[in-house]
Order: structure tokens, then C-alpha cells, then sequence
């Protein structure tokens, strides 16, 4: 059984370096240079799955692993890290649909996700919270069968192209974190409007804007599941994406040693002269920390598969993420002054991967609160 599970995540890793091969490849600096969502992207995932894979075959879907979601997302961002955000925001948006909704909910949502290469976004971030996902402000008041949610939304992946927007609003404020509950909602839902498109300085492919709602009427039945349950719905996500996140970090960092390692041999920079040690010492360290990284990232993944239960896979989740992301940050960052003036140019793919780097380190809960995520977790005693 265990060579069987083995050997199809080594077929989802073959596939996805293909792809990442022969269709992101090409694209990767244009992507990057005019900013544009790749359509033709959304295309080939459809095809080969990679919107699909947290959906069980029920829906149409591809029913993999986390492990399996993380190789995909490593291979993808070894070549484009915007790239690779595309299959990371779809599975994002997806989860609490398939951890939470009901199965009408599922049957009306999913099939259209997996079948009709329909897309999906998490709008969970506002203006006035930040990474503190506990203080929601958008609110959905119940009015007889519908709710009338009023709020804004901000940096949200993804939300100019989606076909759905997951939502997280509160209904009862005064519960706090157990007030939180998460609704579907269709793109062009009367009210529903999307704002400014912001200009990143890096992941400059994917699509981020603002998500306004206003006076959005959303029927009962596209709540997910009951009224409060939208915080464990956003956690469980979270625990399941982070360590997809960490992947991204790691193949941008692999990708990034890869490039770099072509670049010395074929400047002679690594044929034992005194004065190019150094840079043989740091392509060592490169290399030892992203292998450090990579695995952290399946540690926490594994977790998830084995439905390891209680605060470590929380724990283990914000490790991997920001782990990984602040590597690949010095690992870009290292290129770069490698390759000094050249560095610094579009010639070279490093100092795009290096502004990628640090929206990594920022997006999905900056790395800062995913320390404290460690720290609160080892405080209490795991």
C-alpha cells in the first residue's frame, strides 16, 4: 500500500515538472513583467488536475494528498512562484467547502471547480486585521432564508477572476473567534464588487485585489456548515496550506541554486581558486538549508496525511511555512550578490525569484505570527 501511495506522488511530481518544463517555463518572465493572470495557465491545470486536487473523485476532483499538493506547488515554483500560487489559492479556497459544507453545498460547488475549470478565492484578510484573522469585521446579520453581508475585503488572491469567493464573516461579534462563519459566494452576486487591484513588487502573475461587499444578500444554504463553525473551518485550512506554502518556498529557493550553479560553472567561479571560496561555502550552505526546509515541509504534510491530531500539526504547519520562506529569502537574496551587477538585471531569473521571496515571507500569516504560533504551542506544552 505504501509503495502504491509512493509511487502516485511520484507521478504527480513527474507531471508537474513537465508541465512546470514545457508550459510555465516560457511564460515565467512575461508573467512577471506585465503582471497579467495567465489564463492559458488556468487551461493546462485544468487539464492536468492541479486545480482539482484536494476535491474528491465524487465531485470530479483528484482526491490527493497534502503531500502530493506539496509536490506539485515545489515543482511548479522551482520555475514561477506566481505560478505555482495559482494551484495554492484554488486548493485554499476549496478546502472549507470540502471540510465543512454540506453535501448539497458540495454537490452545487465542487463539480463546477473540478469539471468546469471554474475558479475559487479565500477572502479572509481586511483591512483593519491584518494577520490577526480572529478580528473579522465584515458582518452577515440572518434575514428570514438569507444573510446580508456588509464588508471589505483586502490583498485577496485571486479575487478579480474567481468564480467563487469563500468568505469569512462574522454573525455573532460578540462570540469572537466561535461568532466567525464562512459562506460561498457566486461571482457576480449583486452587491459583491472587487476594488483596487494592487501592483506587488513580487508573485506579480497572480491577480490580488479588494473584495467588496455590500448589502450582498447569500442564501442559508450557501453557508459552510453551522453558524460559528467558519474559525476551525479557516484553521483547518490554514494547517493544510501552510506547509503547500513552505513547497512554494522551497521550490523557489531550489529553483533559485539551480540557476545559480549553472551560472558559476559557467563563469568558472567554482574551480578552487582561494579567492571564489566563499562562494563555494555559500552554495554549500544553500544547499543544506533548503534540504532542512524541504524537509520540515513534509514533516508538516505528513502530519496532515496521518490526520495527526491536536497543537503540534498547528505548530509544525507555522514551522514549515516560515522556515522555508525566510530561506528562500536568503537564498535569492545570496544569489543576487553573487552574480553582483548582473544580479540586479532581468537577464536573470534570481532577482524576480528574490522579490517573490519576500511576498512569501509576508502572505498566508506573516512569518512573524507564525512564530508565535510555535512559541504559543510550545509555551502550553504541545
Amino acid at each position: 500500500m505504501l509503495d502504491e501511495i509512493e509511487q502516485e506522488r511520484e507521478g504527480w511530481r513527474r507531471k508537474a515538472r513537465e508541465v512546470a518544463k514545457n508550459v510555465v517555463a516560457p511564460r515565467a518572465a512575461e508573467i512577471d513583467e506585465t503582471g497579467e493572470f495567465a489564463w492559458d495557465l488556468v487551461e493546462a491545470y485544468s487539464k492536468y488536475g492541479f486545480l482539482s486536487l484536494v476535491i474528491s473523485k465524487e465531485y470530479g476532483g483528484m482526491d490527493t494528498d497534502i503531500t502530493s499538493f506539496c509536490l506539485v506547488t515545489e515543482e511548479i515554483a522551482n520555475i514561477c512562484a506566481s505560478s505555482a500560487l495559482l494551484v495554492i489559492v484554488q486548493a485554499v479556497g476549496t478546502m472549507p467547502v470540502v471540510l465543512g459544507g454540506t453535501n448539497e453545498l458540495k454537490e452545487r460547488v465542487l463539480p463546477q471547480l473540478a469539471k468546469e475549470k471554474g475558479l475559487i478565492c479565500f477572502c479572509l484578510t481586511e483591512p483593519d486585521s491584518g494577520s490577526d484573522a480572529a478580528s473579522v469585521r465584515t458582518k452577515a446579520v440572518l434575514k428570514d432564508d438569507h444573510y446580508v453581508i456588509n464588508g471589505r475585503k483586502c490583498f485577496i488572491t485571486n479575487g478579480g477572476v474567481a468564480d467563487f469567493y469563500t468568505v469569512f464573516a462574522a454573525t455573532n461579534p460578540d462570540k469572537k473567534i466561535e461568532g466567525i462563519t464562512s459562506f460561498v459566494i457566486k461571482k457576480g452576486t449583486p452587491g459583491l464588487t472587487i476594488g483596487k487591484t494592487e501592483e506587488k513588487m513580487g508573485i506579480r502573475g497572480s491577480n490580488t485585489t479588494e473584495v467588496i461587499l455590500e448589502d450582498v444578500k447569500v442564501p442559508i444554504n450557501q453557508r459552510i456548515g453551522d453558524e460559528g463553525a467558519g474559525w476551525w473551518q479557516m484553521m483547518r485550512t490554514l494547517n493544510r496550506s501552510r506547509p503547500a506554502i513552505g513547497a512554494q518556498a522551497v521550490g523557489l529557493a531550489q529553483g533559485a541554486l539551480d540557476y545559480l550553479i549553472r551560472f558559476v560553472q559557467g563563469k568558472g567561479l567554482a574551480k578552487g581558486k582561494e579567492d571564489r571560496l566563499g562562494v563555494q561555502l555559500t552554495l554549500a550552505d544553500m544547499a543544506v538549508e533548503i534540504e532542512a526546509a524541504r524537509a520540515l515541509v513534509y514533516k508538516a504534510a505528513n502530519m496532515m496525511d496521518e490526520k495527526v491530531k491536536g497543537a503540534p500539526v498547528q505548530m509544525f504547519s507555522a514551522m514549515s511555512k516560515y522556515f522555508a520562506s525566510d530561506v528562500a529569502m536568503k537564498v535569492t537574496t545570496n544569489a543576487v550578490q553573487i552574480l553582483q551587477w548582473e544580479g540586479l538585471t532581468k537577464n536573470h531569473p534570481v532577482e524576480r525569484m528574490m522579490r517573490d521571496a519576500k511576498v512569501i515571507q509576508i502572505f498566508e500569516g506573516t512569518n512573524q505570527i507564525q512564530r508565535m504560533v510555535v512559541a504559543h504551542t510550545l509555551l502550553k506544552g504541545r
